[in-house]
């Protein structure tokens, strides 16, 4: 008989015999990370892509270093001394976060349990954690027990998974044969709504117009009456309505479509609504709650904790109303999730299989801060946002687009004397300069036509000190360009 093979623990591998190494790795890497914070004073290094590319391509892979902390100071030189630090205040870009320190503490337990909580059998406690968080963040949104939902990795999937909810939620009625029926489906949105609608559609095989879009009202949000009208229209051309997608946050102007009346044009018509608020879900636990007037009304609501709840990504989810159009995508496997089991599978309700446990950020935040505070963070954001609008209309060298709902503010740097013309060409580079400054960065887009810049604020502790600074460093790089566009113009004159 063979001697049984004796095992032999890798010293790399996370054990019971490894925790040594395992707390050296975790001390070593926080304090490297924590002296690096102590010293930044600005969100970006202001380093190009050729400069990182180079650095990143000397690196041989199939030479290992073979020690934890000769790899995590040279991840420090390539990744960390040029990362985007998003708790610097000046950072003004995107829908980036600070992120709660009880989540982060719960980011460690994660990582290192790595549970999977796609089956019972994986995670346990931590499926029962998920569903309590579900049921939550149904509550807050108004829904009656009975709902449902899973946590996702981001807006766009669970934006995905709530039009293919809708998709299978008409094809069971009375509508017809797939083949014939899914090419007939659109979905209603306006342009402000996110990308991921039309991703989406494409992605379940509809048709290249399936998204219909739907007039605004003059200020970015959904016109209810041209909503009713576009739907009356598609019904009359042959075309079945299959959901209504309304925005509680737009990416941009960060405006809120008026759901309820949306809700009720909805239900008269037995079409499913979709609340795309990924941005605008810190309303829920907010002063300004009743922004979300009638979003309990909606069939699914997509949230984006690591958004307005100040979580690390990943954290979203989709919630729906009726638990019971969950079981509409559920596939079972009889090596995993097989129909007979007496115990909650996750992956019964998710797009995913192996899912991380990102649900343990969220509850860890509220364990410790609260919903509360959790709120009036997000209300700082708000309050800051109008304040820094109300003192951009009263510089005569910039012009803001409209006052803030959530946010977001678009303005741009034009002095007296500027063409509309000269500042949708002067914009895009201002920002590309201000980026590679790196004491700043801010975002951009196009609204009519024209370039504007973009403050997104999700940081409490930006003042409005940090964003006066942000607008002189605005403005003196763009009276230097002007400069510089003068000088050249005489020149070639």
């Amino acid at each position: 008989m063979e001697a049984p093979l004796e095992r032999s623990d890798s010293p790399h591998l996370f054990s019971g015999s490894t925790l040594d190494g395992y707390t050296s790795g975790v001390w070593h890497a926080s304090a490297l990370l924590a002296d690096r914070v102590k010293a930044v004073r600005q969100p970006y290094s202001g380093a190009g892509v050729a400069e990182l590319q180079e650095q990143v391509d000397t690196i041989d892979l199939d030479r290992p270093l073979g020690d934890t902390g000769a790899a995590l100071h040279e991840i420090a030189r390539l990744y960390l001394d040029n990362a985007v630090w998003f708790h610097e205040p000046t950072y003004v870009a995107h829908l980036n976060c600070p992120v709660a320190i009880p989540a982060l503490s719960a980011e460690v337990l994660i990582s290192a349990v790595n549970s999977s909580v796609d089956t019972w059998d994986q995670s346990t406690a931590g499926t029962l954690i998920e569903r309590r968080l579900i049921d939550w963040t149904a509550g807050r949104i108004g829904f009656d027990p009975g709902a449902d939902g899973i946590f996702t990795s981001g807006g766009t999937q669970s934006n995905l998974q709530a039009l293919l909810l809708a998709r299978e939620e008409t094809l069971a009625g009375p509508a017809g044969d797939r083949a014939t029926t899914i090419p007939k489906l659109r979905i209603f949105a306006t342009t402000e709504s996110h990308f991921s609608v039309s991703k989406s559609a494409g992605v379940l095989g509809m048709a290249a117009d399936a998204v219909v879009g739907v007039a605004t009202d003059g200020t970015g949000r959904m016109d209810p009456e041209a909503l009713a009208a576009a739907i009356d229209d598609v019904r009359r051309d042959g075309g079945i309505p299959m959901a209504v997608v309304a925005t509680a946050g737009t990416t941009d102007l960060g405006r809120i479509d008026p759901v309820d009346a949306i809700a009720a044009i909805c239900e008269s018509r037995g079409i499913w609504l979709h609340v795309d608020a990924a941005y605008g879900c810190g309303l829920l636990v907010s002063r300004r709650r009743n922004l979300l007037d009638g979003i309990e009304r909606a069939d699914s609501v997509t949230v984006d904790f690591h958004k307005s709840y100040f979580q690390p990504v990943s954290s979203s989810a989709i919630v729906v109303r009726r638990g019971e159009t969950m079981r509409r995508i559920a596939v079972h496997a009889d090596y995993l999730n097989p129909r007979t089991a007496a115990v909650p599978n996750q992956v019964d309700k998710s797009l995913q299989t192996t899912r991380r446990f990102d649900a343990l950020k969220l509850w860890m935040t509220l364990r410790t801060m609260g919903a509360e505070q959790i709120g009036a963070m997000f209300d700082a954001v708000i309050d800051r946002a109008h304040e820094v609008y109300l003192e951009i209309c009263d510089d005569p060298d910039f012009e803001a687009v409209a006052a803030p709902t959530l946010s977001t503010v678009l303005f741009r740097y034009r002095p007296a004397g500027t063409t509309v013309a000269e500042c949708d060409d002067l914009m895009p580079r201002l920002r590309q300069r201000l980026f590679h400054g790196g004491r700043a960065i801010v975002a951009g887009t196009t609204i009519g036509g024209h370039y504007w810049l973009k403050f997104t604020l999700l940081n409490p502790n930006t003042t409005m000190d940090d964003l006066r600074s942000v607008l002189d460093l605005i403005r003196g790089i763009g009276a230097e360009m002007t400069g510089e566009r003068d000088e050249a113009a005489a020149v070639m004159a």
